[in-house]
């Protein structure tokens, strides 16, 4: 066998691995009086520029509220929309007297209505200065409004009426002692009262659904959701991922029979009896899977076309911002390897270091960690089927900060054939009336893939995590990779972006 075939198959398997898409890379498994196997590495330029992500499908069950100005993308803001889900059934506990000794409430009336937002992690500064203001929503979502970060907020609440709370807050509470923030299972949060007519109107609600209980349907028409935003404070995002709408009320303590109420032991009213002894509980309606739930991002939108124009190199800027569109030279390899096969197909982004400019500022926005390279005619339809990739037409990769700095795709064989069989059947479809310029100005985007960044979710019941969940990643993050219109420049040889191919050819060469 010759040398330079077994140099080619080492090529493949340094650059490209054994995947379980790669396809004939054992080219020394071959026996010499049998090479007649000529194997080759070529490389050809691929055509990157940034493009305006604008709305993108955020169906998640994460609330995003608070604000962040960059440098280099000028603001941006988060609030959400959410439905609350009320349990079927739901009752609250009859008033005790002495005609109804089983009831537990000491009077008919709540005691206090509150909101709590709890969140698991957050961006920015832990110690900012923020504000929130909550706000009554008297419409119900549209679901397909709900659907994309363009919903806008106005459409579901009165903008006269003003808000239902307010609270201030930051993203660490020092109020609460070090030793229970440090706690294994304590949950940061922020807690705002809310005005008591609110939860008067869902207890009144209840008790006219008499012994059946209120149920979610009828919960919806007497308090259709809140929504979220920052009213104060630039620095800090909330990742929202639990909601409660509590309604608290007095109870009496009662004895094992729950006919007699328990006396305080040293607590005596005017006249030296012991008073009754009395607690709090209440009534919760949550965030659930089962309900709508909407985030709106607004952003300085001058700051983020001047980066999608810069031409230098491209971006991915997150949420709803700039993502890379590549153009995959198809045609280039439609022409060279016709009759050759193609054995692997590797294509990386490489990511700029952050300057030194970017890096003075404490909080500052980081490359995603997980993207999606997916066709670009498939790029919306991919979030919205909610589908995951099927490593043919979409592909994840995980950034290597470490080691290359890249995004890595090892082979794209099969996305590289699915293409040019597209344009194939196409042609043969058409016969001897074939017009291949009519048919690439009718299909723009055959020879494009997009470059997204994700939210990967992983099934951790087993000992090999299947991806389970793939969604636009709607934290703060950027990266600037190398490529751009500039990087065909000839003379522009640090940002050309290669499209790297091993094949291999029967030439019928005798040993």
């Amino acid at each position: 066998m010759k040398l330079k075939h077994v140099w080619v198959a080492l090529i493949a398997l340094t650059f490209f691995g054994c995947d379980d898409n790669t396809g004939s890379l054992g080219l020394g498994m071959f026996p010499g009086s049998d090479q007649n196997i000529k194997g080759n590495l070529i490389t050809i330029d691929v055509t990157t520029q940034s493009e305006l992500a604008e709305k993108v499908f955020a169906k998640t069950s994460i609330g995003y509220v608070g604000k962040f100005t960059d440098p280099f993308f000028g603001y941006y803001e988060a609030g959400f929309l959410s439905q609350l889900h009320c349990t079927e059934g739901m009752t609250f506990p009859t008033v005790y007297s002495e005609k109804n000794p089983t009831g537990v409430m000491v009077k008919d009336d709540i005691y206090l209505t509150e909101l709590i937002l709890s969140y698991s992690s957050y961006f920015g500064d832990s110690l900012n200065a923020c504000r929130m203001s909550i706000y009554e929503l008297n419409k119900d979502i549209d679901k397909n409004d709900a659907l994309y970060t363009d919903i806008n907020p106005s459409d579901y609440y009165n903008t006269t009426t003003g808000f239902i709370g307010r609270k201030a807050y930051s993203a660490v509470d020092l109020s609460i002692k070090d030793s229970i923030r440090n706690l294994s299972n304590f949950y940061p949060y922020v807690r705002s009262t809310l005005p008591k007519s609110i939860g008067t109107k869902i207890y009144e609600a209840c008790k006219a659904a008499g012994k059946d209980g209120l149920s979610n349907a009828e919960f919806q028409k007497v308090f259709k959701g809140i929504y979220v935003k920052s009213d104060y404070g630039d620095g800090t995002v909330l990742y929202v991922d639990q909601i409660e709408l509590n309604i608290a009320y007095e109870v009496y303590v009662k004895d094992s029979t729950n006919t007699k109420v328990l006396k305080k032991k040293y607590e005596k009213d005017e006249a030296g009896n012991l008073k009754d002894s009395t607690a709090y509980s209440k009534r919760t309606f949550v965030a659930t899977k089962e309900i709508i739930q909407a985030n709106q991002f607004k952003s300085d939108n001058q700051q983020i076309n001047d980066r999608q124009k810069e031409t230098e190199w491209t971006y991915l800027k997150t949420p709803a911002g700039i993502y890379t569109q590549a153009s995959l030279p198809l045609k280039e390899i439609e022409v060279k390897l016709s009759k050759d096969t193609i054995n692997a197909v590797k294509l990386a982004f490489t990511t700029y270091n952050q300057t030194n400019d970017y890096n003075k500022y404490k909080f500052r926005m980081n490359a995603p960690k997980n993207v999606l390279l997916v066709r670009e005619k498939d790029r919306e339809k991919f979030f919205e089927k909610n589908k995951i990739a099927d490593n043919v037409t979409s592909y994840l990769s995980q950034h290597s900060a470490i080691s290359t700095n890249q995004y890595i795709f090892s082979n794209l064989t099969k996305l590289i054939s699915v293409c040019l069989a597209e344009k194939e059947e196409a042609r043969k479809k058409a016969g001897n009336a074939w017009d291949e310029a009519k048919w690439l100005s009718e299909n723009p985007t055959w020879d494009k893939v997009a470059l997204i960044p994700v939210l990967v979710s992983y099934d951790t019941s087993s000992s090999n995590p299947n991806v389970i969940g793939v969604q636009n990643d709607l934290r703060p993050g950027y990266a600037k990779l190398k490529g751009g219109a500039d990087g065909l420049i000839p003379t522009n040889k640090e940002n050309k972006l290669k499209l790297e191919v091993i094949y291999t050819s029967f030439n019928g060469e005798k040993k």
